[in-house]
């Protein structure tokens, strides 16, 4: 197994977990993903999913925000390295397809999605929607980050887990 390519800082007074100085958690997978499925079941999948969608966005946003002034990137660079932070990270492996800066227009790749892995691929319906409000997120703050003022949408094109596609495809267009 490789190391890790990511930086992880712990406190050793408060045992708080760090990477470029924001505040992560390490949790087994399987706990994160049996209580999504938990609430899921307690809200139902469409409000649920609309609930994710703002939360994503705005800690997406925040995220680009922090490592752009951390890693003097700009533009869509940040976008290029959040996809590869959250592939880091055992979220799936995401490979951005196409990403047009002056339009906010991307389609993302996720293969070995953490959802697909734990829900299966049977699942019979798309189970990765907890990504859309992330990739809209970062990509508004891309487009105001270059000048641009547009609203972007989100949505699973495909997702491995209806058993229709061996990946999930993410689509970013203008809302």
């Amino acid at each position: 197994m490789a190391k890790p390519e990511v930086p992880i800082e712990v406190d050793s007074k408060t045992g708080v977990w760090s990477t470029d100085g924001l505040p992560m958690m390490y949790i087994p997978r399987h706990f994160f993903v049996n209580n999504h499925k938990a609430v899921e079941e307690a809200l139902g999948v469409e409000a649920y999913a609309a609930g994710l969608y703002d939360a994503g966005y705005r800690s997406a946003y925040f995220w680009c925000e922090k490592e752009a002034a951390t890693h003097g990137l700009s533009g869509i660079d940040v976008f290029r390295h959040y996809m590869k932070r959250i592939s880091q990270r055992g979220w799936g492996q995401f490979t951005v397809l196409e990403a047009d800066p002056s339009t906010g227009r991307a389609r993302v790749q996720v293969d070995h999605s953490v959802f697909v892995l734990e829900y299966g691929t049977n699942a019979g319906r798309k189970v990765c929607y907890m990504y859309t409000g992330w990739l809209s997120g970062a990509l508004e703050w891309v487009g105001e980050n270059l000048g641009h003022n547009y609203k972007l949408t989100c949505a699973e094109r495909a997702c491995a887990a209806d058993g229709r596609s061996d990946h999930c495809l993410l689509g970013v267009t203008p809302a």
